[in-house]
């Protein structure tokens, strides 16, 4: 048996943040139930058509999902969804502050009429205070919250490549999800909880927050280097390819000196003797590395890097990362199906004796909708589409 088997989620759901929580929940088995917009779906159905003319970000975000399409608008619409409430586990929603609401689902009357319902609101800055209505997408949150001061090279400042923020709240929904069910299990009764993508993105800023607010400067933008420890990024070899190395400790710092740059004497160097020295001084310690690595290929500085037991990565393109031999030794690709056929999917990154994630398709946009109204006991007409 799956860990939620049995559990029903409801989820009023659009973009990224929540479908990506919803997804973790029907991998581990919960029969998770996307309301959609007649006609539009969710807007992310619509981000580009990269997937055999799918979006990359709603493949990725709605496989083993069941669709239904009602005008919430609509008196019919909002019935079904009550029908589906009253034996639901969870309602989750990214709906604009208030939206919710103002449709005549109030949370607490909900969790009143059904005690078990766990209801899961995320927005971009929270109830109450001056931010409460303000529009919030992922790029913009990642500058309110600081990320994007420290992130880029010293003179330009950069968001994420990936949707940071929107997946940090994501993943907030999931974990809280999974501690109001934990939490149903002692008590009996369900919940009402929020998340706000703020401040979930703010618990993974806690590092440069504290440098900067008890150190009295913000971090550095180092580019794809370690703001505070040294060496700590990428290094250029003598082919012309580029290699991550991780230096954590002094230990290690003798121990790169000896086997990968086979300079002993440089350890005690009193330039770069700690840590703080040797980031005050990168770069000209960078230029001794390099001088060393110009010598010998990628390949060449791997190998001595893993003889000295130093932690270091290639740089990978995408490409390469679907290509990883760690991944294909781990079995760790699959497939799904979507409307538009068949697509490798990443297994969930979680390994488990005895249960295997549910890997359903991508559904079609109210690809369901008959089949929930029938089952709800409403004529497949009574919604007009």
């Amino acid at each position: 048996m799956l860990p939620l088997e049995g559990v029903t989620v409801v989820s009023l759901e659009q973009a990224i943040a929540v479908p990506f929580a919803t997804r973790q929940l029907a991998d581990l088995g919960a029969r998770v139930i996307k309301v959609e917009r007649p006609e539009t779906g969710d807007f992310a159905r619509n981000y580009d058509t990269t997937v055999n003319g799918m979006s990359s970000h709603f493949v990725w975000c709605n496989r083993s999902k069941e669709s239904i399409t009602l005008d919430l608008k609509a008196e019919e619409g909002k019935e079904v969804l009550r029908k589906l409430l009253e034996n639901a586990d969870v309602l989750v929603q990214n709906l604009a502050p208030g939206a919710l609401e103002r449709m005549g689902f109030i949370p607490e009357e909900l969790t009143e009429k059904n005690p078990n319902l766990i209801v899961s609101s995320l927005s971009g800055y929270g109830k109450n205070g001056s931010y409460e209505d303000k529009k919030a997408y992922d790029l913009l949150i990642q500058c309110e919250a600081g990320l994007v001061s420290v992130t880029g090279s010293e003179d330009t400042p950069s968001k994420t490549g990936i949707s940071i923020a929107d997946i940090a709240a994501g993943m907030y929904v999931y974990s809280g999800i999974l501690t109001a069910l934990l939490n149903r299990g002692k008590t009996g009764k369900g919940t009402i909880m929020e998340v706000s993508m703020l401040e979930a993105l703010g618990e993974w800023m806690g590092f440069p927050m504290y440098y900067s607010v008890y150190g009295g400067k913000e971090p550095k933008r180092t580019g794809a280097s370690h703001a505070t420890i040294y060496p700590y990024g990428p290094f250029l070899c003598g082919d012309e390819k580029t290699v991550f190395i991780g230096l954590q400790n002094e230990r290690e710092w003798k121990k790169f000196c000896d086997i990968v740059l086979q300079e002993p004497k440089l350890a005690n160097d009193d330039r770069f003797d700690n840590n703080s020295k040797r980031s005050e001084n990168r770069q000209e310690l960078k230029g001794i590395i390099e001088d060393c690595f110009d010598s010998l290929d990628s390949a060449e500085v791997i190998a001595r890097l893993d003889s000295a037991q130093i932690a270091n990565a290639r740089l990978n393109n995408l490409k390469d990362f679907y290509e990883h031999p760690q991944l294909a030794a781990r079995n760790r690709w699959t497939t799904v199906q979507t409307p538009v056929g068949e697509i490798a999917a990443l297994k969930p990154p979680f390994t488990m004796k005895g249960i295997n994630p549910v890997m359903k398709p991508v559904p079609e946009l109210g690809e369901h909708t008959d089949q929930i109204l029938e089952e709800l006991g409403f004529n497949k007409d009574y919604v007009k589409n």
